[in-house]
């Protein structure tokens, strides 16, 4: 899916909401314990119920993955099933150089049809340039993450440096790419951080977890985020997805998702 199409969409739906695909085992509601597909079972529900509320999924790798290949059988029936009409990232944080990269862009881009792979920036340019020269296709590069280790390296500053590394990301990364085929991830826990990050990528979409059960404030991260074609993915995944433990999650999801949507809806630029 290009920008034109994306920024469409949001437009159209009033709605800027991915929503998270990370789906555990051990979570699923006892209505669908002892199913043999219930994993997939559930992924179909959930999306059957917030196709309209969204306008992106996001399954992430690792919960697919450790469930061997029938978890990657599973991956591909639950992209093949959300469709062409939704924007598809694959959250596998892939990070490695030439012809590895290469084929893992293939993988998901053209093995599997999804529309953008959230890359790790460390091994630098020639790990993410693979993923940039797929008309449509986008990376989404890791730059300031939701989660408490992300103080580690990326607050940091680095040498003589005032800079902090999650800013030399910013700057360094998008002269590989364009905002047609290049994200960021900067998560909703850091709203302080917006408005500058906006001075150093103003017209890059932003993807950002953190919204929903880690706290993030939506309110914030619109106001700094927002740009006139909106700009922003945000994503919920626990708050939507186990909305509800009972046979109803569905219906709670989507009306979780619904929520989210009509807070955007009061955002999106006019």
């Amino acid at each position: 899916m290009d920008r034109k199409t994306l920024v469409a969409e949001i437009f159209r739906k009033k709605s800027f909401l991915c929503v998270g695909l990370d789906t555990e085992p051990a979570r699923l509601p006892v209505s669908l314990q002892g199913w043999p597909d219930a994993v997939f079972e559930f992924n179909r529900q959930i999306i059957d119920a917030t196709r309209d509320c969204c306008v992106a999924y996001k399954p992430n790798l690792a919960f697919y993955e450790a469930l061997g290949a029938e978890g990657w059988r599973i991956f591909e029936r639950t992209v093949e099933y959300i469709g062409k009409e939704h924007f598809i990232i694959a959250d596998a944080k892939r990070g490695d150089i030439g012809n590895t990269s290469r084929l893992y862009a293939q993988a998901f881009f053209e093995r599997l049809g999804c529309d953008a792979v959230t890359v790790a920036p460390y091994m630098g340019e020639d790990s993410v340039g693979p993923f940039l020269g797929f008309p449509g296709k986008w990376a989404i590069v890791l730059a300031l993450t939701s989660n408490k280790g992300s103080a580690d390296f990326q607050l940091t500053r680095h040498g003589d440096s005032e800079e902090k590394l999650y800013e030399t990301v910013l700057r360094r990364a998008q002269t590989w790419g364009t905002p047609d085929n290049m994200m960021f991830v900067v998560g909703a826990t850091h709203p302080e951080a917006f408005a500058h990050i906006r001075k150093i990528v103003p017209d890059h979409f932003l993807l950002v977890p953190g919204v929903g059960s880690q706290g993030g404030d939506l309110a914030a991260v619109c106001r700094y985020g927002l740009t006139p074609d909106c700009g922003l993915l945000v994503n919920a995944s626990r708050s939507i997805l186990y909305a509800s433990p009972g046979a109803d999650f569905a219906e709670a999801a989507r009306t979780e998702a619904l929520r989210i949507q009509q807070e955007m809806q009061k955002w999106i630029p006019t």
